[in-house]
């Protein structure tokens, strides 16, 4: 299982260029909004702190995914930012870039094309080029995402979740909450096992690896 690591008090947060714009331009119209999908009503929590650079969370979409198509209507995925930015340069502007698509109602549409390219907006020394190419390829207004890129509202918020992380004593990524009780697995299966006896315990099986095995979920890793 993969998994990134950081070390405390070495956390440099790096230069976002800031464009001629004010602040006060670029947090025009930003409205600071939470990263959910699935069944908002779900009784069923699921929390991902999670890094854009981090290759271990990139791992992870397609049981994410798998499990978000046959359960979504179960439970809710709220997505929370863990930039480790002393291992992955861009990883926190990846994440105010995906807060910018979310203004525009399409966070994880943006999210799911920085983990699906992570390997070609990771490896320049400048993503932004490659930002504006996923907001095209989603359809976003150009000139409101780059303004919004630029907001010290969005930072702010990314900012606000790895403090969260911190607190809760994250030491790396991805981390997982399931019902606000940090989630411990050692296999892809446990994992999706123990989202899927939450949402059903008398799901066929009395255990969560056996629910796992009888869930017709694709891993696909």
């Amino acid at each position: 299982m993969g998994y990134c690591r950081y070390h405390y008090g070495c956390v440099v947060w790096g230069a976002i260029a800031l464009s001629g714009q004010s602040s006060e331009q670029s947090n025009e119209g930003v409205e600071i909004k939470q990263n959910i999908k699935g069944n908002p009503e779900a009784t069923v929590t699921l929390v991902e702190y999670s890094d854009f650079q981090c290759p271990a969370c990139a791992a992870f979409q397609p049981a994410l995914d798998g499990i978000m198509q046959e359960y979504g209507d179960s439970f809710n995925l709220e997505y929370k930012h863990f930039p480790l930015s002393t291992i992955h340069p861009h990883a926190l502007s990846a994440a105010i870039a995906a807060e910018a698509a979310g203004q525009q109602g399409k966070f994880f549409e943006f999210h799911d094309l920085l983990f699906a390219n992570q390997q070609e907006w990771s490896s320049v020394a400048v993503p932004a080029t490659f930002y504006v190419q996923y907001a095209e390829q989603i359809g976003l207004d150009i000139d409101q995402f780059k303004k919004q890129q630029n907001s010290s509202l969005l930072r702010d918020k990314v900012r606000a979740d790895f403090s969260d992380g911190q607190e809760l004593g994250l030491t790396g990524t991805p981390t997982f909450f399931l019902n606000g009780q940090r989630m411990q697995f050692d296999t892809y299966e446990s994992f999706v096992g123990q989202i899927i006896y939450a949402v059903d315990p008398d799901s066929a099986s009395s255990t969560p690896e056996a629910a796992a095995a009888n869930s017709g979920v694709r891993f696909g890793l």
